[in-house]
């Protein structure tokens, strides 16, 4: 099925990519660039479709497999834009035809041609050299521009004793996805400037295998240990489930040793379990549940994660995935006050103007809740945009985040 699809994108790409040749012929008319480009973009199609159509499950994804995505999103956007550019004015001209064709109309057909089209191209190309500048700074720097995003969220349910406590939230690793090892210690250091009561990550450590993180252990070792603790859950990637395995046996023991991986960062891993975190005579809940999501593995159970935590305490939850917040817990009747999420990496594209209130990425048409915080009566989630990355080897616009919110309480 996936490598069907990749074909099926490669042929449209070619179909694509002589419409564009057959445009840019008509003003470029030095025929070494215009084969060179065909042939340097035949090379990344050749490139993308070996990688995915003879992806290896075993080894799972690697360097050489994201960056053929990376080089096809890089010759690829560019060209989508142009494409766009070229068949609007196709179309004006195809009405202007048709105009003149039902009114008897004679006009030169110099009026439509050479400074038209060659402004159409001009503009085209300023419009695409933004996408084309920006994924080659999200495949070389941007992936890691981390931002510490610091938030006060105010609650009713909060007790006195945990007005002004600070929870630290990392999400989605991907270990084995990283390549520099000095950006990771820089962002290790930068998660330990910070000032946290507690730490809490939300799944995600690795691509799919134990492996992965063997090389990052004595980097992630490093986070200090925060005074109330660090926990975490699992994520959908942390169950092994994007490779064919030789037996069930060798999948169970990878999740084994996936979970193993925790305590050796000195996180403890919580498994549909929940703690309890106590200050001054007053308590809080943290809840900690596999993953569960819409079109990921469903082994969440906020109830058994639950028990022993009463309707009035007021609940830290930890679940990977934003849909389970949006299709249960933001509803469940033993309120959830907080939930920290990640999963969407804001798909790593997006554009995000604070200072403005616009922020858009393809990520929200596919979760309702893809970055940052939401509140839904009296509860709140925050979607974290992620440490690492995944299939695309960079970050446009969405940066790797590291979130330090403080909880106030109206009680004071």
């Amino acid at each position: 099925m996936f490598a069907s699809s990749v074909i099926t994108l490669i042929i449209i790409s070619i179909f694509l990519e002589i419409y564009l040749y057959f445009n840019f012929k008509k003003f470029i008319k030095n025929k070494f660039f215009l084969i060179l480009n065909v042939i340097l973009f035949a090379l990344v199609l050749a490139n993308l479709g070996y990688n995915m159509v003879f992806f290896d499950r075993n080894v799972g994804q690697t360097q050489t497999t994201m960056w053929s995505v990376g080089l096809f999103m890089l010759f690829g956007f560019p060209r989508l834009i142009l494409l766009v550019f070229f068949l609007i004015q196709d179309i004006f001209r195809g009405f202007g035809w048709l105009f003149n064709r039902t009114t008897n109309h004679q006009t030169s057909e110099n009026t439509y041609l050479p400074s038209r089209r060659k402004f159409v191209m001009i503009s085209g190309l300023a419009v695409a050299a933004v996408p084309f500048f920006s994924l080659i700074y999200g495949m070389t720097l941007g992936k890691y521009n981390f931002k510490v995003i610091k938030k006060k969220l105010v609650f009713d349910r909060l007790p006195k004793s945990f007005d002004g406590f600070k929870i630290l939230h990392i999400t989605d690793i991907h270990s084995g996805s990283l390549d520099n090892r000095e950006k990771i210690e820089y962002a290790i250091d930068l998660i330990n400037e910070q000032e946290f009561d507690i730490l809490l990550f939300t799944g995600d450590i690795v691509n799919n295998f134990y492996w992965e993180m063997d090389k990052w252990y004595d980097v992630f070792s490093k986070i200090k240990k925060a005074p109330y603790g660090n926990f975490a859950v699992l994520g959908n990637h942390d169950y092994g489930e994007y490779s064919d395995w030789k037996s069930e046996e060798d999948k169970q023991e990878n999740f084994e040793k996936i979970k193993a991986i925790f305590p050796k960062i000195g996180m403890e891993l919580l498994l549909n379990e929940n703690r309890f975190i106590e200050k001054n005579g007053e308590k809080i809940s943290l809840v900690g549940v596999q993953n569960w999501g819409t079109r990921f593995k469903k082994l969440g159970d906020i109830d058994k994660a639950s028990v022993g935590v009463d309707f009035r305490d007021f609940k830290i939850l930890m679940s990977h995935d934003p849909s389970h917040w949006d299709e249960i817990v933001k509803k469940d009747k033993k309120h959830y006050d907080l939930t920290l999420s990640g999963h969407t990496h804001g798909m790593q594209l997006g554009i995000e103007v604070p200072s403005i209130g616009f922020r858009w990425s393809p990520a929200q048409y596919v979760y309702p809740q893809w970055a940052g915080f939401y509140a839904y009566e009296g509860r709140i989630i925050n979607v974290n945009r992620g440490f690492g990355y995944h299939f695309y080897p960079g970050r446009v616009g969405v940066w790797p985040e590291i979130t330090v919110i403080e909880l106030k309480s109206t009680t004071v």
